[in-house]
């Protein structure tokens, strides 16, 4: 696989491996996808928190009425 890279972004590995944090460039774009996925996961993970958190709440009250599994299955796939 070939990635083309901005002048910034390339100057940028660069130094990451020249401090010796990395051992080659490779490594140094495989942790940046490492963690842009992990973030991504977070954002969906507090993406369907927050889609479930007005059931919970409306559940700990008592009052479940506006809260069906499809109401909130579409409150989810909005926010997304």
């Amino acid at each position: 696989m070939h990635v083309s890279l901005t002048d910034r972004l390339d100057e940028y590995v660069r130094e990451k491996v020249a401090s010796g944090l990395y051992n080659n460039a490779s490594e140094v774009i495989r942790e940046a996808l490492r963690q842009q996925i992990a973030q991504e996961e977070s954002t969906r993970l507090q993406n369907l928190r927050d889609a479930i958190a007005p059931a919970w709440d409306a559940a700990d009250r008592g009052e479940l009425n506006d809260y069906s599994l499809e109401s909130t299955l579409a409150r989810l796939k909005a926010s997304s």
